[in-house]
């Protein structure tokens, strides 16, 4: 048996020995998703749920199930826990709500299963909440994001990094814009050069190759830019990003989530040439907190607050 299995040489359950572990700064952050009903989510937001205030019970429910997790999950070690820390960010394309949970100590084993309870908690009690209104409701995509401190080191998951694979810009509003070799993103500004830069919240749009290509599969011939976006980017699921998620694009651009989609009042030159237009649909829009100059093929992440 390994020397952190949860059974000894004889095959009996113990808990496993970390007396002689040093102490470390530790971190985890869960997330889970609760998809709710459009009328639900409305409900939510403007505190109409008859039960009360939902998600300030939630996030009560959530540190307390963090302060029962060793009564929970039979081998976890009974932690004098640092912090906790609980937020909901509202998806509404999709009327989600993200549940992000931090937990925090110092000691000699990690935080991930009282993070992870955390968010199940909160979802489950959102689900208590609201089950008189929405029985369909749905809690799901509980998952570990990121873990620092101990001989592991930073664990990031998968989801959150990702690539912008090409940059495109164009004069003109409405139109689609052409690939280019390099991409300046000016702070409060936008992409240098674009019709789209300037002082508003959409300075700066993302589109996924992914949903590009499913588009090229319909049997349309398309072109990078050809849905008017500035940063194509490739293994990050863009239309679940809530506003206000920063993403880090190379050593120091940073962007901030402003709008997920939008709606289109006109067709406009995009719709006419293709046909159809994803932007509204697929498409996100950011605003430049920090600026750089960088490449094709930089590396994207989805910045978790810790």
């Amino acid at each position: 048996m390994g020397e952190f299995s949860h059974f000894d040489e004889e095959g009996r359950s113990r808990m496993v020995d970390v007396t002689d572990k040093k102490e470390t700064k530790r971190i985890a952050i869960a997330q889970g998703k609760v998809k709710v009903s459009p009328k639900t989510l409305e409900l939510i937001k403007d505190q109409e749920i008859e039960k009360g205030d939902v998600l300030e019970v939630a996030r009560v429910a959530g540190i307390m199930g963090v302060k029962r997790t060793p009564d929970l999950i039979p081998m976890c070690h009974p932690l004098l826990i640092g912090g906790v820390d609980l937020k909901f960010n509202i998806i509404e394309p999709t009327a989600t709500i993200e549940i992000l949970a931090t937990t925090k100590i110092t000691g000699k084993t990690g935080v991930e299963m009282e993070a992870l309870t955390a968010v199940s908690v909160a979802g489950l009690t959102i689900y208590d909440m609201c089950k008189a209104v929405d029985k369909g409701i749905e809690i799901g995509e509980i998952k570990l994001l990121k873990k620092t401190g101990g001989k592991s080191g930073i664990y990031l998951d998968q989801e959150l990094i990702g690539e912008a694979i090409a940059f495109c810009s164009s004069p003109e509003k409405g139109t689609a814009k052409e690939e280019i070799a390099e991409a300046t993103f000016k702070e409060d500004y936008g992409l240098e050069g674009d019709a789209h830069a300037g002082d508003w919240h959409r300075q700066v749009s993302l589109l996924a190759i992914e949903d590009i290509d499913f588009m090229r599969e319909q049997g349309l011939d398309l072109e990078l830019g050809a849905f008017g976006e500035n940063v194509i980017t490739k293994g990050l699921k863009l239309p679940e990003l809530p506003v206000g998620r920063r993403l880090k694009l190379g050593k120091e651009i940073i962007l901030e989530v402003t709008q997920i989609g939008k709606e289109c009042h006109d067709r406009c030159n995009i719709y006419h040439q293709v046909g159809d237009c994803i932007m509204p649909r697929r498409g996100i829009f950011a605003k430049v907190i920090k600026g750089g100059t960088v490449k094709p093929g930089t590396k994207l992440e989805v910045l978790i607050n810790d």
